[in-house]
């Protein structure tokens, strides 16, 4: 199951990595202007994780366009649910190293409900541990 999820998850970069770079100026990298021009910015979440612990995580989340920080918006609710269900499966440990995880699996699970653009990357912007 593990080994799947690898798999998928490096499968879905590579799309990404892809398409960006289609899009991406003259040197190579988008500017930090376009970074912020079509990053959203979630609010703080605050759930538990499966030993009792509570986290409370906010996430910087960079688009590929206008419409898909519009449309990322809009499925607020969507991101939420994704890191509640995600999060739920983890303890303070597993939380701990694999923050870096959960990022990853967040890009990938809406990338598949995205229907404006996609999604570049996400970042964790702040993170408290109960």
């Amino acid at each position: 199951m593990s080994l799947l999820i690898i798999v998928l998850i490096g499968a879905v970069a590579a799309v990404i990595i892809l398409n960006v770079l289609d899009k991406k100026n003259d040197n190579g990298e988008p500017s930090i202007d376009e970074i912020i021009e079509y990053s959203y910015q979630t609010p703080e979440i605050t759930t538990d994780l499966s030993d009792g612990s509570f986290v409370r995580i906010q996430f910087q989340i960079v688009t590929d366009s206008k419409d898909a920080k519009q449309e990322i918006a809009k499925r607020e609710f969507q991101v939420k649910n994704i890191l509640i269900k995600e999060l739920a499966t983890m303890d303070e440990e597993a939380f701990k190293s694999g923050l870096s995880n959960v990022e990853d699996i967040l890009k990938v699970e809406l990338n598949k409900v995205m229907t404006e653009g996609s999604i570049i990357d996400v970042y964790t912007i702040s993170k408290i541990l109960q």
